[in-house]
């Protein structure tokens, strides 16, 4: 019975391990040493060119969410469509910045000398039924600019598959799940940059 529940613990240590080793970051072109001196820096998200799970995007995708869900009851697609662009500023974006500014040690500021665009370019919602469950997961690339020219590109980071899920798994909420995964995109970039 004890190597039945060491072994359980093993294979969940190992399973964790992998879901946290999935995420890269990576930095893609350029130098962010200018960041060193700084303490503030404005941040700001885009939903460019946007592929969700297996569609290519973004638009066919609620599309098709649209039409499921009004399909089982009325006008139910509609708000469902709603409440996937509100969770952007509403959880997404926060659940991001808290913990960047957290592990980066910078504060955000719309009049800081840099910002960085946040552009998600993949979305994996994730499933969560009760007796099976998919992570959420999300890729984009932080593309750091001076705030005052904004053609003039400092670097390129990407960030790629940070997974999202809640402890114990009461995450049936589409978007529970993808803040997470805003959550620990923010982590890594926050570490990357302060690391780095």
């Amino acid at each position: 019975m004890k190597i039945l529940i060491t072994g359980a613990a093993f294979i969940a240590l190992l399973s964790f391990s992998a879901t946290s080793m999935a995420q890269k970051v990576k930095l893609k072109d350029g130098d962010f040493s200018a960041l060193k001196s700084e303490t503030t820096i404005n941040v700001e998200f885009t939903y460019n060119n946007m592929a969700v799970g297996k569609y290519k995007d973004e638009a066919d995708y609620l599309e098709r969410k649209k039409a499921d869900y009004n399909k089982k009851e009325d006008g139910r697609g509609d708000t469902w469509v709603k409440q996937w662009v509100d969770d952007r500023k509403a959880n997404f974006e926060p659940k991001f910045m808290e913990l960047f500014e957290k592990y980066s040690m910078l504060s955000e500021s719309k009049t800081a000398k840099y910002t960085i665009i946040f552009n998600t370019w993949f979305t994996e919602p994730g499933y969560n039924i009760y007796i099976s469950r998919e992570n959420a997961k999300i890729s984009g690339d932080a593309v750091i600019v001076e705030t005052a020219n904004r053609s003039k590109v400092i670097a390129t980071i990407s960030v790629e598959k940070a997974p999202g899920r809640t402890f114990g798994g009461y995450d049936y909420d589409t978007g529970t799940r993808l803040a997470e995964s805003y959550a620990t995109a923010g982590k890594a970039l926050g570490k990357f940059l302060k690391d780095k």
